[in-house]
């Protein structure tokens, strides 16, 4: 992507290191649910724009950015919000935009009470990597590079992608379907 082009960090956390690298090149806006998080992220990437929101109830304008990056975000959403996410990041993208995310590998849902010292709960809920690519390219992305990330006994999976020209997300069954025309007289009329 050409320097000076928009990209968005999902789930950007403290935007260390992800955004501050980012910004280096490109102008960047950081959505994090943790209001903690990005009051960190603030002073720590000050080039940067950082916004306190939940990725799945985020609207933003179509087409407007060169790329998304996600790592080791949307595993924390819950599944069966993640299609519907990766629908509205296919599109914020430009015409032929990437998304590079970090998903999971296997199947798993879990809450981990201490994760990482903290007081707080930490929720996943990840399928496996071949249901990530299915629901990525139905999501109107071709996939162009995936690769096993290796954590201890576990792993996550990279997937990079890109916007497929002339592509657009499939929807849901029911959001597909035709609606009968409405016919005669609403009831008091």
């Amino acid at each position: 992507m050409p320097n000076g082009a928009r990209v968005l960090d999902l789930g950007c956390g403290s935007g260390r290191p992800t955004s501050l690298l980012l910004s280096r090149r490109y102008q960047v806006t950081g959505i994090d649910i943790s209001g903690v998080q990005i009051e960190r992220a603030k002073p720590l990437v000050p080039s940067a724009r950082f916004v306190r929101q939940d990725m799945t109830k985020t609207r933003l304008h179509p087409g407007s950015f060169g790329a998304v990056v996600s790592l080791y975000a949307i595993i924390h959403v819950p599944l069966r919000e993640q299609r519907p996410l990766f629908r509205r990041i296919w599109r914020w993208l430009a015409p032929g935009g990437m998304f590079l995310s970090i998903l999971g590998a296997g199947r798993y849902r879990g809450i981990e009470r201490g994760w990482l010292g903290s007081e707080a709960p930490m929720f996943w809920d990840h399928a496996s990597a071949d249901t990530y690519r299915r629901g990525l390219e139905a999501a109107g992305f071709e996939v162009e590079h995936r690769e096993y990330v290796p954590e201890g006994e576990v792993g996550h999976e990279l997937f990079r992608c890109r916007k497929a020209s002339g592509s657009h997300p499939s929807r849901p069954a029911h959001a597909t379907r035709a609606r009968r025309p409405r016919t005669g007289r609403r009831a008091g009329n």
